[in-house]
Parts: structure tokens; C-alpha cells; sequence
């Protein structure tokens, strides 16, 4: 089984040292990078199953990373940064990262993050034989194998976590999901004060569905979301 590689880019060299240390404990291979473009080089010239991005990195940010890293790879992401406040948090998530931590933070919570992103990314890369069938509601075709979205032959580029959001509710047609429930299922996490993020994500996702968003997500007041089956 070929070793399990994390890719940790922040230009404070000491707080990547001591990420490395922690996760090579757990039997991690990791790569450090101390600003943007060199964690882009690393993405593209070798396999890297996670990585863990600061925001405020020279050459280019965490942000813009994360936007590259879109184009092409699906690897979980965790932001770690000393920007806290809740639209920063937001902001992260909806560019494709799947979890983000504040500064200062206990290594051994990274590592647990770092593990639980893993598991759920092989389950979903691991899926039972009975999901692999693509679902289709008018134009609209998910297809859960390549993780694809069409609507009417056009591909619509969702981040993974929109996808996710989308698949669960369309496998699911007019079931109420609330937004606690849409949080510790594609997020995998206990579910706090996070609707803004599920929000968020709804709201983005209705944008790149097209002129007409609640077609196909609609709102049930008061309780959730739910997918006009």
C-alpha cells in the first residue's frame, strides 16, 4: 500500500516543521512548501493525497491555490490560518476547501482533522455498487462516478463539497434536509453554528444551476432544503 502523502504549505517554516512532525507520527509522508508557487509545483510534479494551505502565503495566497488545485485534483484541502472571522471561514469553504482551522491550534486536532478528511475521501472514492447509477431530473444529470454535472449536455462546474450537497439531495427527491443534517453529511462533522456555510453552498450552487436556481433546490422554511424530484 504506497504511503499516504500531505502536502503542507506556510511560509512560517516552524509552523510547518511542527505540522510534519505530528503527522509523520501517524505514519504520513509530508512535503512543505513555504509559499504558493512552490505548493502548486509540488501538486503538479508528484501524488499528493491532502493538503493543509495557509491563506496569507507569498507568490500566491491560499485562495488562489485552492482555485488551481480545483481545476484538476479533488484532494481534500484544509486552511489553516490566523484569519478567523466567519466570512473568511466562508469564503475558504466555498473556493473547494473542506475544512478550515484558526491559528493558534493544537497539532493533535489538525491530525484528527487531517484523518477524518481522509477516511471520508476514500469512502468517496470507494462508493457501493448501487450508487454508481447517474441521476436525471429533466436536463439535469449527476453522475456520481465521475462526479459530473450536466444540464442539458452543458457541464456545470461545481466545487467538491457543491457536488456533494447536490448528490445527497437528488438521491433523496423531496426530502427535507435541514441544515444540520446537510453539515454532518457531507461535511462529516458535528454540526454547531455552521448554517451560514450550508447556506452559502446553496446559494452558489442554486447561481451555477441556471436562470432558474429553486427549480431544482427548493427552500422549506423554517426546516430546510429539499430536491424537486
Amino acid at each position: 500500500m504506497k504511503p499516504i502523502t500531505i502536502l503542507i504549505a506556510d511560509d512560517e517554516a516552524e509552523i510547518a516543521d511542527l505540522i510534519a512532525m505530528h503527522l509523520e507520527k501517524e505514519g504520513y509522508l509530508t512535503v512543505k512548501a513555504l509559499n504558493g508557487r512552490a505548493a502548486m509545483h509540488v501538486v503538479q510534479t508528484q501524488p499528493v493525497d491532502l493538503a493543509i494551505l495557509d491563506i496569507m502565503m507569498p507568490e500566491l495566497d491560499g485562495h488562489e491555490v485552492t482555485r488551481q488545485i480545483r481545476e484538476q485534483h479533488r484532494m481534500p484541502i484544509i486552511f489553516l490560518s490566523a484569519k478567523a472571522s466567519d466570512l473568511d471561514k466562508i469564503t475558504g469553504l466555498v473556493l473547494g476547501a473542506d475544512d478550515y482551522m484558526t491559528k493558534p491550534f493544537n497539532p493533535m486536532e489538525l491530525v484528527a482533522r487531517v484523518n477524518a478528511q481522509l477516511r471520508r475521501a476514500m469512502q468517496l472514492n470507494q462508493p457501493a455498487a448501487d450508487t454508481l447509477s447517474s441521476l436525471q431530473v429533466g436536463g439535469l444529470i449527476i453522475d456520481p462516478e465521475t462526479r459530473t454535472v450536466t444540464i442539458y449536455g452543458q457541464t456545470v462546474e461545481l466545487t467538491p463539497k457543491e457536488f456533494d450537497i447536490l448528490h445527497l439531495l437528488a438521491s433523496h427527491p423531496n426530502k427535507v434536509f435541514s441544515a444540520e443534517n446537510l453539515f454532518e453529511q457531507v461535511w462529516g462533522e458535528s454540526y454547531y453554528d455552521s448554517g451560514n456555510t450550508v447556506m452559502v453552498h446553496i446559494r452558489t450552487l442554486r447561481k451555477k444551476l441556471g436562470e432558474d436556481p429553486k427549480k431544482f433546490i427548493k427552500t422549506v422554511w423554517g426546516v430546510g432544503y429539499a430536491f424537486n424530484g
